[in-house]
């Protein structure tokens, strides 16, 4: 028998500690929801590896977790004949976090309450939710196979430290005593957990089992009371929810189990729950989520999905049922062929993943699709109006990495696509839409990138495209240069980004303002010849442009070529960004651009010029202080 060990809990959990019993104090109840949760899962890791291990049942195969209390001594315990826990796996599995993106989740935490318990929610509360009721956990536990005195015992009263030590347990799986607080003694009521888990757990395949209760009378003259018997009853209906046909199934029933899968606080968007039979037959239930959880442009993040094989728990995150531009989506995936000792690696070649990968795929872009009808639709009611707006909010940049990975259905996700325009301050323009209004003569979506809505608004470049009453769509995701070389047209019209190449606007260009930008080409030759030797180092070329109406000057670069805002986020991320230099166009009919012609200052106005230009884009020059020094010189 070893010693008792006191160990100090990592600096991230004991902080998520502190939140928990503080943040989700007004929804106290979930940590039931949690730890049967728990339980549940534990079963079925044992149920999966004893596909290859019978022994580990130990002659006692049956599965279920037990929910009971003791009034008395004040617990409340949810015991599973699961898995179990090694010494060394209760340390590591219950005094670290060691899910990844802990220190960003840690990062974004607010202190602002509401906010905070979002937060928690989508990181998953797990076993530490038992403190939100209890001032001291008890977790008693051997893992499946080990020998009866490899028990382990830990303790702790949520502060900075716990105690370990090793026990005799003759049973495997696990037992969590929660020794409940002054103000949640009201959980030691078999009515109130079973209301509980009927609300939360009732889609559990496993049976859940409490004590039954049964009255009896008191002494004459005195009343009765419930006491609880030996006998064990199920209390949870104990059938998989998605097994069970639609129609018994509420939508109250589809949210909470969403929230237990997902641990999300709020009601899912919408959802899609079908049998899909043919060649590959399987059970998808999808959820998509109301908000973006704070690890979403992890690349690393785990999966949403959860897969069965004949309703037998086979992993958690499986990242090959759906593309990884549809990440946000979370639900299950049941399927009646693949083998039950199936492999990540596996999955990654099976011929009957690959159907129901694109199986999910149409669901979701048909569940899109749905929302996107529904906010123009005037029967429907304002609530489903608004669906789609916030979830183009929450993971429109994450959809349009599918336009690069996903060539079968780049068509549905591009009239998917919703943007703000010189038009419209909100992203509510689709690529439909805007072809709906194109003027007469027009041969081209046009489209301008930069970082901020504010910053494609005020764009130099966007001057002429006003003057003609042209729209312009806006994109500021970073995905959006990325995502568009894979769009180069929609329904036969091409995307033309505004800061590329020669504004060439063909039929709304009439032949007097071509021609007056010949001659201004033509007479400002000597001029151009300077600014280019000036500027040699920094632009590729200098050109009279007919873009530009106030601006005496704007920076583009060659058709093809890479952005300067997009050059700007390569470098950010450390990338190597192609070393090309833009294009400066001038206004030839600007006061400033005019002043140059013979100015003894020619070449400090030339970088000023250039340098603002740069500005205008979002970009900074590239030695500020000699910008400032001749800004300086000029003014005084």
């Amino acid at each position: 028998m070893s010693q008792k060990q006191t160990l100090s809990f990592q600096a991230e959990v004991a902080q998520l500690l502190h939140l928990v019993t503080h943040s989700l104090y007004s929804n106290k109840e979930i940590f039931l929801r949690e730890l049967v949760s728990n339980a549940s899962d534990a079963c079925d890791k044992l149920r999966f590896e004893a596909l290859d291990k019978p022994e580990l049942y130990e002659g006692q195969p049956e599965l279920e977790v037990r929910v009971s209390f003791d009034k008395d001594a004040r617990t409340l315990t949810i015991a599973d004949t699961g898995i179990g826990l090694s010494q060394q796996e209760a340390i590591d599995n219950l005094g670290t976090i060691a899910k990844s993106g802990t220190r960003e989740f840690m990062h974004r935490l607010s202190g602002d309450q509401k906010a905070d318990a979002q937060l928690i929610g989508q990181f998953g509360v797990g076993f530490y939710s038992g403190f939100i009721v209890a001032d001291r956990i008890t977790v008693e536990s051997r893992r499946a196979g080990l020998p009866a005195d490899e028990g382990v015992r830990w303790v702790s009263g949520g502060a900075g430290d716990f105690e370990v030590e090793q026990i005799t347990r003759a049973e495997r799986g696990t037992s969590v005593t929660l020794h409940l607080r002054d103000d949640a003694l009201d959980y030691l009521s078999s009515w109130k957990l079973k209301s509980i888990v009927n609300k939360y757990s009732n889609h559990i395949s496993l049976p859940i089992r409490m004590r039954k209760e049964e009255w009896k009378e008191g002494e004459e003259g005195k009343g009765g009371e419930h006491v609880l018997t030996e006998e064990w009853e199920t209390v949870n209906q104990a059938t998989a929810l998605w097994s069970r046909p639609k129609k018994d199934i509420t939508p109250e029933q589809y949210k909470e189990f969403y929230k237990a899968i997902s641990h999300d606080f709020e009601d899912p968007l919408a959802w899609t729950h079908n049998r899909v039979e043919g060649s590959t037959e399987y059970t998808q239930l999808l959820y998509i989520p109301a908000r973006a959880p704070f690890d979403l442009w992890n690349r690393e993040k785990a999966a949403g999905m959860k897969l069965y094989v004949k309703r037998v728990f086979i992993m958690d995150e499986a990242e090959a049922l759906l593309p990884s531009y549809l990440r946000f989506v979370k639900g299950v995936i049941d399927s009646a062929d693949l083998p039950l000792n199936v492999s990540r690696e596996l999955l990654q070649e099976s011929r009957d993943v690959k159907a129901i990968r694109e199986g999910n795929t149409r669901r979701v872009l048909s569940m899109l699709e749905d929302l996107a009808k529904a906010a123009t639709d005037e029967s429907a009611s304002e609530e489903d109006k608004g669906k789609y707006a916030t979830f183009w909010s929450e993971f429109g940049a994450v959809l349009k990495e599918g336009l690069g990975e996903d060539f079968g259905n780049r068509e549905r996700i591009a009239k998917l696509m919703r943007f703000a325009s010189t038009t419209s301050d909100t992203p509510t323009v689709s690529l439909a839409d805007y072809k709906a209004r194109m003027k007469e003569g027009q041969e081209a979506i046009y489209y301008v990138t930069a970082d901020t809505q504010a910053a494609a608004a005020n764009s130099p470049q966007l001057e002429i495209f006003r003057k003609k009453g042209l729209e312009v769509l806006f994109m500021t995701d970073r995905v959006d240069e990325w995502a568009l070389g894979h769009l180069p047209e929609f329904d036969g019209t091409p995307l033309q980004s505004v800061a590329k190449g020669q504004v060439d606007l063909g039929a709304l260009q009439d032949e007097a303002e071509k021609k007056a930008a010949e001659e201004a080409a033509e007479t400002f030759k000597p001029v151009l010849a300077k600014l280019k030797e000036a500027l040699k180092d920094k632009a590729s070329d200098v050109r009279v442009t007919t873009r530009l109406v106030d601006s005496p000057a704007c920076l583009v670069v060659t058709e093809g070529g890479v952005s300067l805002q997009l050059q700007r986020l390569l470098k950010q991320a450390g990338q190597k960004a192609p070393d090309s230099k833009p294009v400066l166009e001038v206004n030839a009919s600007h006061p400033l651009v005019q002043k140059l012609d013979g100015s003894p200052n020619f070449h400090d106005l030339a970088h000023i010029l250039f340098d603002q230009a740069l500005l205008a884009e979002g970009g900074l020059p590239e030695d500020p202080a000699a910008y400032v020094k001749r800004v300086n010189a000029l003014l005084a």
